[in-house]
Order: C-alpha cells, then sequence, then structure tokens
C-alpha cells in the first residue's frame, strides 16, 4: 500500500467514526424502518404521520410553512400528500386568498387514523428511549438546534 492510500483510508475511518450527517443518516433509517413498521396496521408510513401531526391544527395550512416545518420542497411535500389524500387523510384544496395556493387540512378520517397512530407511536417511542439509556434531551436539542 503506498501512503497516499493509507492517508485516504485513515481519512476515511475517521469520517466513519465521526461524522455527523453520516450517523444522523444511518440512524433517521433506522428510526424510520422502526416507526414504519410500527405505524403498518394503521395504513401510513413514519413520514405521513409526520405530516398528519403538522396538519393536525384548527384551521388549513398553506403549503409553504408545512413544506418549511418538515424541512421539504414544495414539489417533495406534494408528491407526499397524494397518497394520504388518495385515502382520505388529508384534503388539499385551493386557497380562497390566492388560487395559485394550496391549503391542507386533516380529514375526519385522517384525525381517526392519527389518534389511533399516535397510541402506537407514545409506546414505540418510549421503548427507543429507553433503549438508548442516556437522556433524550440533549439529542433532541441537538437535532432541533441543527435544524
Amino acid at each position: 500500500m503506498t501512503k497516499k492510500f493509507d492517508d485516504l483510508y485513515a481519512a476515511t475511518a475517521h469520517i466513519r467514526d465521526n461524522c455527523l450527517c453520516l450517523h444522523a443518516q444511518r440512524a433517521a433509517r433506522a428510526l424510520a424502518r422502526r416507526f414504519d413498521e410500527a405505524l403498518r396496521p394503521h395504513g401510513i408510513t413514519s413520514g405521513q404521520f409526520s405530516i398528519l401531526n403538522v396538519l393536525n391544527r384548527p384551521s388549513p395550512h398553506a403549503m409553504g410553512p408545512v413544506a418549511k416545518f418538515l424541512a421539504m420542497d414544495r414539489s417533495t411535500l406534494t408528491a407526499n400528500l397524494k397518497p394520504l389524500e388518495r385515502d382520505g387523510l388529508v384534503s388539499v384544496a385551493v386557497d380562497p386568498e390566492d388560487r395559485r395556493g394550496r391549503k391542507l387540512a386533516l380529514t375526519a378520517k385522517g384525525r381517526k387514523t392519527l389518534r389511533a397512530a399516535m397510541k402506537v407511536w407514545q409506546s414505540e417511542h418510549a421503548a427507543l428511549e429507553k433503549e438508548m439509556g442516556v437522556d433524550p434531551e440533549p439529542v433532541r436539542a441537538g437535532l432541533r438546534a441543527i435544524a
């Protein structure tokens, strides 16, 4: 092996062990798989659960603020809303004040699904926090700071 390769390998090992982005991506995928499996009986994914939670408000939301909160671009949010709308969980309506915009709201079926899924989330989340073996609040605070 050449010295250059050794340095590159050492750098790769350092990144593997220390890169916050890599560890966040791996953790996000593992968490999504875990919660997707737990929420499957309710017909939604972890991403859809997040969208339903953001829309759980007394009045409809404009797409822009929803996309921003979820750290998605509007086209990604639109694609993620389609199955929720198709399944009758979310309504997407023309904004009466700006016909170019859309207003998003949970339907009665969406609220019913969210209520049932929240029970699953509560038990799964409690189990996850216990498995972590550390106080999860500093983890949450760090993730919020990054977001």
